[in-house]
């Protein structure tokens, strides 16, 4: 992989050389540089550019930026032509229709997403059965007339009544949540201000969701403040975000992720905590049915990852790696007085991908030979 990127990388910069004048000459903007040194334990380095880090209030970073701009459009107004060439071609390669497979949110209601060829972003299509052309249900397209925010996030109520999404705006992934009646197409007073936070996951009931976010930043600073104690909170549906409250939260460790999915039959909150990319998580549980249940833990060391598949009942079944290297379904009894782990599909040969419920049967996706087994 690092050979092939090497590869394209000398072919671009073969073109971009071969394709300036000789006479062109790139007059680099030259910016000032500070005394700034750090002290590393008991190492000097030197950071003369620390300035250019204020660059949302700075207006020298911003005349750098300019002048930068400024240099990159003169030498590209240079070579239009290759420019000219190079977007034809592809166009002409990208310009076709794409199709999602489309997926069943509630009886006689699918969503799948098609692109006529050259759109920014694929829209959204609201469909009868597996076999109806549908009618346009939500396009993306139209979020910004710059096209610079995008659909990021999408979450379904059980019956299908109500759509969460979220939108990114000029690239960030700090998503703002807006809820929507999906028979009208009119917006609910429900949204979650820009934050990164993740999914969303509905009640049952339809009475409010679960999601996670980071303390709210700053004025002025949501681009540069740090992302600690990430929390799981609870949203009901009609009130003020300022009235969320918090479901779980992990005080003793700032770089904690923590996340929650409420099962299929409405009965459990699942929460995982995990570490940054690490692939190990903590588990926990809470049960919907009872007024007052409290967070109880189920898995409490980093050392493994688990994978909520689904439940029957109280007994839940994951995929991990625990013992595993190639991963196995398991299941327990979480209501049990000492839970016991039972390996319901051993690991195998191959890597195991990803597990599903469908119609009472676990679905398996295993990777053999660099293709998929199902």
């Amino acid at each position: 992989m690092m050979k092939k990127k090497l590869s394209l990388f000398l072919l671009i910069y073969a073109f971009v050389v071969s394709a300036v004048p000789a006479q062109t000459k790139l007059n680099y903007p030259k910016p000032r540089k500070v005394d700034q040194v750090d002290n590393y334990h008991g190492t000097k380095v030197s950071d003369p550019y620390r300035w250019m880090e204020d660059a949302p209030l700075n207006a020298d970073t911003q005349a750098w930026i300019e002048s930068e701009n400024q240099l990159t459009d003169s030498y590209f107004s240079s070579i239009n032509a290759e420019r000219e060439a190079i977007k034809a071609r592809l166009t002409e390669l990208w310009n076709y229709e794409r199709y999602s497979a489309p997926s069943k949110v509630a009886e006689g209601f699918y969503i799948y997403s098609k692109n006529d060829g050259l759109q920014n972003q694929s829209v959204l299509y609201r469909a009868t059965s597996i076999s109806d052309p549908g009618k346009v249900f939500f396009d993306p397209n139209k979020l910004s007339t710059d096209g610079t925010a995008a659909l990021s996030g999408s979450s379904f109520s059980e019956d299908g009544k109500l759509w969460a999404y979220g939108i990114a705006r000029s690239g960030s992934d700090r998503t703002e949540w807006k809820v929507m009646n999906v028979a009208t197409g009119e917006h609910l007073p429900d949204t979650l201000r820009p934050n990164r936070q993740g999914g969303i996951s509905w009640l049952n009931d339809n009475s409010g969701f679960y999601y996670s976010r980071f303390p709210d930043a700053k004025v002025g600073a949501e681009l540069k403040s740090e992302n600690y104690f990430q929390k799981l909170y609870f949203h009901k549906l009609g009130t003020p975000q300022d009235e969320d409250f918090v479901v779980y939260e992990r005080p003793d460790n700032k770089e904690y992720f923590v996340g929650g999915g409420v099962s299929e039959d409405g009965n459990w909150l699942v929460i995982s905590v995990g570490k940054g990319t690490e692939r190990m998580n903590m588990v926990y549980f809470k049960n919907l049915t009872m007024e007052k249940a409290g967070v109880l833990p189920l898995v409490t060391n980093l050392q493994n990852s688990y994978s909520f598949i689904g439940n029957d009942g109280s007994v839940f079944y994951f995929r991990t790696d625990k013992d595993a290297p190639r991963s196995k379904v398991v299941k327990v009894d979480v209501l049990a007085k000492e839970p016991v782990w039972t390996d319901v599909v051993p690991e195998s040969a191959e890597t195991l991908n990803g597990v599903g419920f469908i119609n009472d049967q676990l679905v398996l996706n295993y990777l053999q030979d660099a293709h998929t087994v199902i």
